[in-house]
């Protein structure tokens, strides 16, 4: 069974509400749970590229991205849990996992499924949840997370009357 009905939940994925690329967090992590998101993304098999500004380079331990010096160029890493769906991982903090993925890559049922399937994914091996926002929102009232007690994604907003 889904763990959300694309009907309940569209209005969520439409980019006049949330904004093209929603903000998904993963909070109170460590330099091991970067390293554990990381092993899950080759373990899966999931098409990934690690850049430093524009050079590609092979995915390094988490540790070594997380210490790098003030002022290095951005890394980030690009994962596709399925062709024509990207998240980007953003190595901003130690203390919080952070990506976003494009909402126009996630319309309807199958590519909802696919999207919890990889939040979930994230959670379970975290043990931790996963909080999708509003793109830029400050993570205060997330739309939708994966929710460890359920142990599946779950709706934790009500849609905007209209």
């Amino acid at each position: 069974m889904a763990d959300l009905l694309w009907d309940d939940v569209r209005w969520f994925f439409d980019p006049e509400v949330m904004g093209s690329l929603p903000d998904l967090r993963v909070p109170g992590a460590s330099v091991s749970d970067w390293q554990s998101v990381a092993d899950l993304v080759v373990e899966r098999g999931w098409t990934f590229q690690y850049s430093e500004g524009t050079t590609v380079l092979p995915l390094p331990r988490a540790e070594a991205v997380l210490s790098r010096p003030a002022g290095s160029e951005q890394p980030r890493l690009e994962v596709r849990p399925v062709p024509d769906m990207l998240a980007i991982f953003r190595f901003h903090a130690a203390e919080e996992i952070d990506f976003d993925i494009d909402l126009r890559e996630v319309q309807g049922q199958e590519r909802l499924d696919v999207l919890c399937g990889f939040i979930a994914a994230i959670g379970r091996r975290l043990g931790k949840p996963v909080l999708m926002d509003t793109e830029g929102g400050d993570g205060s009232h997330p739309a939708l997370g994966y929710d460890i007690e359920a142990d599946r994604v779950v709706l934790m907003a009500e849609p905007p009357l209209r």
